[in-house]
């Protein structure tokens, strides 16, 4: 069983990959996010970016975790950028589940080329303590896999001090 949980939505399949290749490095344990809202398509587009803009949510799907969430030594969360903002479904669980969690990175991933590091200030208004690390990532981008290998380095020393739990 891993102390290391890597919880992400995916819209268009980039956080998904991303999150696998990540969660595939760190053996940690994977749990897909979703609020049942189709956001598939330019429509989907559309209403996504307006639930960023407005900060609205709907309620999360039911998702399971091997270990209730503040038993893990480190939760990563993985969510798309839309307008400046994470995925309404990672605001949705950050509301709900935020402040039970222990230690946070996370992984954004965007269309452009601004990194929006803004975004990990606004995900920790929902925590009870600063993120421990965090990437932007640009599907495809030429720096892609050397801001991944990064994180990864960092996520290791962090986890490295960091004391197992239980």
């Amino acid at each position: 069983m891993s102390d290391i949980l890597c919880m992400y939505f995916s819209r268009t399949g980039n956080t998904r990959t991303a999150m696998q290749e990540l969660a595939g490095e760190l053996d940690a344990e994977l749990v897909e996010l979703t609020d049942g809202v189709d956001r598939s398509g330019a429509g989907g587009f559309f209403r996504s970016g307006m639930d960023a803009m407005r900060r609205t949510t709907a309620l999360l799907q039911h998702f399971e975790t091997e270990k209730p969430l503040d038993a893990y030594r480190l939760v990563i969360l993985g969510t798309p950028v839309w307008a400046g903002r994470c995925s309404s479904v990672i605001r949705g669980f950050l509301k709900e589940h935020g402040q039970a969690l222990g230690n946070v990175s996370y992984v954004l991933l965007r269309g452009g080329n601004r990194k929006n590091e803004e975004v990990y200030q606004q995900m920790d208004a929902y925590l009870a303590r600063p993120h421990c690390t965090a990437v932007s990532l640009r599907a495809g981008s030429v720096g892609y896999r050397f801001w991944q290998e990064e994180f990864l380095r960092q996520t290791r020393a962090f986890l490295d001090e960091e004391p197992a739990r239980g």
